[in-house]
Order: structure tokens, then sequence, then C-alpha cells
């Protein structure tokens, strides 16, 4: 992801109090639980020597309207003096727990991480007749937001069942339902074609009935086909037909998707990461990545998929300063960070500096 999109988190006046809070199972106590993580984390604040305003300005976000939404969908914040500066859901901390810092810069290593784990899904739910369309954002562990929701009816008049063999009739309708049901999946296509030209997701989750799965992978257009996952659940749903189970196998079966989704970007990243540097294109290390930095040389900084780089939230609001984006990297590097470079840079020559942030 590039970093653009919460520079002007990094570049707004220090210092920042940067709160997680994990995402639990639903209570019948959650407002009251709630409550009482925040009271925690607002005293670690507050004796850390947080600005009332930067207090004011979480206790009305945490305790709003929504208060019991964040029991379950976890969440991750920053505010200044000058008021809130990032609120988004957040499903878990890396060691599973509350986190409070009040300091600078942000600490947004554990959301980034999470952002680069995350999977901007168009998830179509089909058979040979219809298809439902959702946008959905989902981890390994949770769906994270359920945007819209649409429908799309295939123009075929002809039925698309086929009577068992029989008579020449019966063979001749069997060959109307077929095409009956490619004209459906055609219209269908086309609906998902221009829904993922305007929406831009990261992969295509198709599921639903296993005959219209198959027609409509066949079907799409090769860019489509590249970025598409089949999952088998979903039956149903599209034609209001599904069990109470039906929902419970997509989920899962979504987020087991997201899970090998991130293991392949990984990968991708690591090999682009290996090509670079065999070029002379990367560097590794806190150091090389800040001298890196200093001359606008990033293009992409890479962090270990479960581990902790050294000086991450610095190194990340200096890759956001140079317009770079994040990713992770599936192989040891040094400090935990590398960075993929723009050109070559002669970090080896340059004096060891502070970040020039």
């Amino acid at each position: 992801m590039k970093l653009a999109a919460i520079r002007s988190i990094y570049e707004a006046e220090p210092p920042f109090a940067t709160v997680y809070l994990q995402a639990q199972a639903a209570s019948p106590n959650a407002e009251q639980e709630v409550r009482l993580r925040w009271d925690s984390l607002r005293s670690q604040l507050a004796d850390a020597g947080a600005h009332d305003e930067t207090l004011t300005a979480l206790d009305d976000a945490v305790l709003g309207e929504d208060i019991t939404a964040i029991q379950t969908e976890g969440r991750v914040l920053v505010a200044n003096r000058t008021g809130l500066l990032l609120e988004q859901d957040f499903d878990a901390t890396r060691d599973g727990g509350d986190k409070a810092v009040l300091g600078e810069p942000p600490a947004l290593g554990d959301y980034l991480r999470q952002r680069a784990r995350s999977v901007r899904g168009l998830v179509v739910l089909v058979d040979k007749e219809r298809a439902t369309l959702r946008r959905e954002v989902f981890t390994s562990a949770a769906v994270l937001d359920s945007g819209s929701e649409s429908g799309v009816e295939g123009s075929a008049t002809e039925s698309v069942h086929k009577p068992r063999e029989g008579a020449e009739h019966h063979r001749r309708m069997q060959q109307r339902a077929e095409e009956a049901a490619w004209l459906n999946i055609r219209d269908i296509t086309e609906t998902v074609r221009k829904t993922a030209e305007k929406w831009g997701p990261d992969a295509l989750v198709v599921a639903g009935e296993v005959q219209g799965r198959k027609m409509l992978l066949e079907e799409l257009p090769v860019h489509l086909q590249e970025m598409s996952y089949e999952v088998e659940a979903g039956g149903g749903i599209s034609s209001d037909s599904a069990d109470d189970g039906t929902e419970q196998a997509l989920t899962e079966a979504l987020l087991s998707t997201a899970r090998q989704i991130t293991i392949d970007r990984a990968k991708a990243e690591t090999e682009r990461f290996g090509t670079a540097r065999a070029n002379g294109l990367a560097v590794e290390g806190a150091e090389n990545i800040r001298r890196a930095a200093t001359l606008g040389a990033i293009e992409t900084l890479l962090l270990r998929y479960d581990a902790e780089a050294e000086d991450e939230d610095t190194l990340l609001r200096d890759a956001a300063g140079v317009d770079a984006a994040v990713g992770l990297v599936g192989t040891s590097v040094e400090g935990n960070a590398a960075a993929i470079l723009r050109y070559e840079a002669p970090v080896d020559q340059m004096d060891s500096q502070p970040s020039s942030n």
C-alpha cells in the first residue's frame, strides 16, 4: 500500500497518542468492558503526559455511539492536541492485547502490517441465473468491512434447468437450457467487469453454486481471471435459498483466501526484493534505509511478515515522507526491514546520521 494516505498524520504536530483496542468476542456487557479497557489505557496516556485535548478527542472516539462495535471490531486511533487523526477497525495487535503509546512518531507499525495483510475483495456469489456482488475487506482473522451489496439477474428467458435424458425434444431443451445459462453468465460477467473497474479490488473471489462458478471463471476477462480465487462456499445465497450455515462457511472461506493471498503477496515481494538486491537496487537494516530515505530513493519499505523491525515507526515515517509504499517480505533481512530502491543510492558512502525528520 502507498503511504501517501497517512503522510498527513506523520506531518501533524507531536506528540501523538496511538491506541490499539483488540477485537474481542461479542458480550452482553461489551459497553462496560470497553469503558474499563479504555480507562486503563487513558490512565497510561495521562501518566505519560498526554494533553487534555488529546485525551478528550480519544474519549469522544471510544465512548461514542458505536462503543459496543469497538468490542467486536477493534480499533486503532491516533490523536494529538488538535484532535483525532486516525480511526480505523483493527482486529488485534501482534501480542494479542490492548496498547497505548504516547510519543513521536505515531506507532503505526502494527496497523500498517495489518493493512498489508488485508484484502480488498469483490466477492461474487453466483449460480446459472443470477449473482450477488459484495465489496468486502478481510484478513485471515476477520472481515473488517462489508461494503455495498448488489444483485444482477441474467437476461435469459429460457430455463437453465435441463430435463432428464430422453427423446429428441429433451435434447433440444437441454441445449436451450445450456444456452440460457451462458447468456446469464455473460450478463453477470459484464456487471462484474464494470464493478471491478470502478472499485479496484485486490482480488476477485468467486463463490456459490459449482456450475455457475466454473462458467463465470471461464467467461471472465484474462486480467480478472488472473486475480480470481474460487471458494467452495456460498451456494444458494444469490437465489436466497442458502441454509443457516452458508454465511459462516463463506466467512471461513474468505479468511482462508485472505491468508493465501497474503502469503502470495509476501512471496512476490520477496522475489522482487531478491531481484532488486541482485541489481544493486535494495538495502537492508534501519541505518541504510534511513540513508536511502534521505536521498529520496525508497520505492517500497519492506517489513518482516511477523516480526517488528528495528526503529519501525521511524522508518515508516521516513518512507511516507518520500511517497514510498509498504509491503511484507518473507525472507530474513537485517533488522527485520529492507527497502527496494527507485535508483542506485550510495548509502555505504554516507556518514551515519539521524533521521532528517
